[in-house]
C-alpha cells in the first residue's frame, strides 16, 4: 500500500479510469452485439443505424485511448464489410 500521498491518489485516479475504460469497453461490445444480432436477422436499416453507432462508438474509444487506433479501423472495415455483403 501507498504511503505518499500523491500515489494514494494516483491509486485512486487508475481505479476510476480503469471503471470508466471498463464501462466503455463493455458498451463497444453490446453495440457489436446488436449490429451482428440485425445482420443476422438480414434487418438493412437496422444494420445500417447499429453499423453508425458502433462507427461512433469505436472512433471516439480510439481517440480516448481506450483501444487502439488500427483495432477501431479494423473492427470498423470488418463490420463494413459485412454490412455491404447484407446490401448486395
Amino acid at each position: 500500500m501507498a504511503n505518499i500521498k500523491s500515489a494514494k491518489k494516483r491509486i485512486k485516479v487508475i481505479e476510476t479510469k480503469t471503471l470508466r475504460n471498463k464501462m466503455i469497453k463493455s458498451a463497444l461490445k453490446t453495440y457489436i452485439k446488436k449490429f451482428e444480432a440485425a445482420f443476422e436477422a438480414k434487418n438493412v436499416e437496422e444494420s445500417k443505424t447499429a453499423f453508425a453507432t458502433v462507427s461512433k462508438a469505436l472512433d471516439m474509444a480510439a481517440s480516448k485511448g481506450i483501444i487502439h487506433k488500427n483495432k477501431a479501423a479494423r473492427k470498423k472495415s470488418r463490420l463494413a464489410l459485412k454490412l455491404n455483403s447484407l446490401n448486395a
